[in-house]
């Protein structure tokens, strides 16, 4: 049966009385605060060539923002003749699911990049993430028997490498591990379990990149929404640490740019950014014109617990804010 007119009006009189407080809330609900972007993005795993859930994540996060032919994620901020180009490295060194063995153990194989003399060493006995078809499988990388191996070894034993790496998720068949959703080429990481502690420190692997990017999120998020005399590009590059793909393809497809920022991590002491020219990727990359690179410090570089200062993460965002922004 219709409402009457004035029926009609007290219902949605109340309907906007009660819808009125959900929508106010959901237009001043808070931006993230970079702390809490570090520490999501430090737990995001993006093995090089394996970053499409680092990227969907940062689509989420900036709205407008593209993912272009290489799979970099791409935003455009203002108008105008000069063309900047400010970009962060998403990648992180890995491993892949080399072979699924009929009693449901898995072996690994390294991606190609950059890693210490230690890396592979980090693996043994410690978690491990694959990330599988239908969802992220957790797994352990098994140890060498001490009862079978005691007196039998000696101070020239070689030591561990990706080779010897045998990984448990709990199945004892190949049929299980199909099950599962893993599959060989399936990327597979420590386990993320960021920490802070101390003075205001994160502790994760790769936080130096991830809390670099988290600035400059951060820094997009909170810019000032007005008209900008230079055309700036924001960009988070897949596949550094091969042969720097997603960076040639911003210069191939995007360039050429007057200005262009690096912003990473870098092995430097806590508490400076470090800050210069970068005539190396300049030379490499000829359409990203005058290039500059900024450093955010960590400690304990390729390891699980790389450390960063959420302190120097606000630096860095202050920083970006402004040269977004348009200042030098």
């Amino acid at each position: 049966m219709p409402l009457a007119p004035n029926q009609r009006r007290r219902f949605l009189a109340s309907f906007f009385l009660l819808i009125t407080p959900v929508l106010l809330a959901a237009q001043t609900q808070p931006e993230p605060s970079t702390a809490s972007m570090a520490v999501r993005l430090a737990s995001i795993p993006a093995v090089t060539g394996y970053e499409q859930a680092m990227v969907d994540t940062l689509l989420r996060l900036l709205s407008g923002a593209t993912r272009d032919r290489a799979g970099n994620a791409v935003l455009t901020l203002g108008q105008g003749k000069v063309r900047r180009l400010v970009v962060c490295p998403l990648d992180e060194p890995g491993y892949v699911v080399g072979n699924v063995r009929d009693d449901g153990y898995l072996t690994l194989r390294r991606v190609p990049g950059k890693v210490g003399p230690l890396f592979d060493q980090q693996l043994e006995g410690h978690r491990v993430t694959i990330q599988a078809r239908l969802r992220p499988v957790p797994g352990v990388v098994g140890v060498r028997s001490i009862h079978l191996t005691r007196g039998r070894t000696g101070p020239g034993e070689d030591p561990f490498t990706v080779d010897d790496a045998v990984v448990d998720v709990g199945a004892v068949s190949k049929a299980e591990i199909t099950r599962l959703g893993i599959s060989v080429l399936a990327p597979v990481t420590l386990s993320k379990r960021p920490h802070a502690y101390g003075d205001n420190l994160l502790a994760a692997p790769v936080s130096g990149r991830r809390a670099a990017c988290a600035a400059l999120v951060s820094a997009v998020l909170r810019a000032p929404r007005r008209p900008m005399r230079t055309q700036t590009v924001v960009a988070f590059a897949v596949e550094q640490q091969l042969d720097e793909r997603g960076l040639a393809t911003l210069a191939n497809v995007l360039g050429p740019f007057d200005e262009t920022l690096v912003v990473d991590g870098g092995p430097e002491a806590l508490g400076a950014l470090q800050q210069g020219p970068d005539p190396e990727t300049s030379a490499r990359w000829e359409k990203l014109g005058t290039t500059h690179r900024w450093s955010l410090p960590f400690s304990y570089g390729g390891t699980a617990v790389e450390t960063v200062s959420l302190a120097d993460v606000e630096s860095l965002e202050t920083a970006l804010a402004g040269w977004i922004g348009g200042r030098p």
